[in-house]
């Protein structure tokens, strides 16, 4: 099993970067596949983008393809979102995933660890 934390959320204007870090605690940090997905209000969550447990494959949302960057540090149990050209309509809640499952997972249900979301919210 594994816990995750999210941090480095923010109020940014539009055209600034933020950059998410997701700290996982628990056993065998590289066996997870991981992703980071955004819930606005009103709307149903999201995925962001993914990043396989060795690194090797990322995959994003057309809406933020180009601007963000997942990564992940396996020695250091975290995955991280480097988000630039920041848009108002990147204003979310941002949560970190982990699948055990699945190789490339992009759905909500191919994930089974969810952090408690940290709040982004981009200015205009």
């Amino acid at each position: 099993q594994v816990q995750l934390v999210e941090s480095g959320g923010g109020l940014v204007q539009a055209g600034g970067s933020l950059r998410l870090s997701c700290a996982a605690s628990g056993r065998a940090f590289s066996r997870y596949a991981m992703g980071w997905f955004r819930q606005a209000p009103g709307k149903e969550r999201e995925f962001v983008a993914t990043i396989t447990r060795d690194g090797g494959s990322t995959g994003y949302a057309d809406s933020v393809k180009g601007r963000f960057t997942i990564s992940r540090d396996n020695a250091k149990n975290t995955v991280y979102l480097q988000m630039n050209s920041l848009k108002p309509e990147d204003t979310a809640v941002y949560y970190c995933a982990g699948s055990s499952g699945y190789y490339y997972p992009r759905a909500n249900s191919e994930y089974n660890y969810w952090g408690q979301g940290t709040q982004v919210t981009v200015s205009s």
